[in-house]
């Protein structure tokens, strides 16, 4: 189904009840990503509120468009956005990382609105390239979304897979790069630097836009742009804060891999009730 352009202050409301539901299910869980989960809601939120054609009630339908979540760690983020989308009862998020759940620590197919299994950093733009030709090959006018982290651009499957999709002119495909300056062993700068990004993207042959990531603004008008773009692939770079949203989280890499504990969820929850009010 299309989605009409929605209210700015309706997505904004959204961000923080998706904030406060990926909290929660990570504290339940006791394990988990939280600062890489936080920073790309806003990005997953344009994507099933705005730009992607779906059908949360025929998840299978053939002519969806597609989204290949590459950095598989962030999965808090997008089951919670399913669910608030209406492809399982959000109930069942708080059985994250249990035996037995359909949300496991990385997605697998069985769970509604999940195309791919991911985790293994680096393979997502393979796969949204396989289909992006196999929707040319059957005539389907199907886009192929696919969010990877930055520190994952250090691998070097993605820039292979950079390489076919220019190759191929794979203008139904749209990757997003959530630009949160950090990997789970600390600044990217300091790691491996990745700089000029937009640069290096443009220099493989396809169309860049470079965004503020936590803008709907933005967003809006990057996947409107995307959709115009022919004969080339196209990636946002879309900069955000790792973390985003609470204060003593924002840029603190120790949240990479932890989950906040009672005290600390309380804490948070506080600040998104207060910063809801100032919407």
């Amino acid at each position: 189904m299309e989605n009409k352009k929605p209210d700015i202050k309706e997505l904004k409301e959204k961000a923080i009840e998706i904030r406060k539901d990926i909290l929660t299910m990570l504290n339940a869980a006791g394990s988990g990503h939280t600062g890489g989960s936080l920073s790309m809601v806003e990005i997953l939120i344009t994507l099933y509120g705005y730009a992607m054609r779906h059908n949360p009630k025929k998840p299978d339908w053939p002519d969806r468009d597609k989204l290949i979540l590459s950095k598989g760690h962030g999965c808090p983020a997008l089951y919670t956005v399913l669910a608030h989308y209406g492809y399982f009862p959000k109930e069942e998020l708080m059985t994250l990382r249990k035996l037995g759940s359909r949300l496991q620590g990385h997605p697998q197919r069985g769970l509604p609105g999940i195309e791919t299994a991911s985790g293994s950093l680096g393979q997502g733009l393979s796969i949204s390239n396989g289909l992006a030709l196999a929707a040319r090959l059957d005539k389907r006018n199907t886009r192929i979304y696919c969010i990877m982290g930055d520190g994952e651009l250090n691998e070097g499957q993605i820039w292979e897979a950079v390489m076919t999709a220019s190759q191929y002119k794979l203008d139904n495909i749209c990757g997003i790069v959530d630009h949160n300056k950090y990997c789970i062993d600390g600044l990217l700068k300091d790691i491996k630097c990745m700089d000029p990004l937009p640069e290096k993207w443009s220099s493989f042959g396809w169309n860049t836009i470079d965004i503020d990531g936590h803008s709907f603004k933005d967003l809006m008008s990057a996947f409107d742009k995307a959709k115009t773009l022919k004969g080339k692939p196209t990636v946002i770079i879309a900069h955000t804060i790792k973390g985003k949203g609470i204060s003593f989280i924002e840029c603190q890499n120790r949240w990479h891999g932890t989950t906040p504990k009672k005290d600390e969820l309380e804490r948070a929850l506080k600040e998104l009730d207060e910063e809801r009010r100032k919407i």
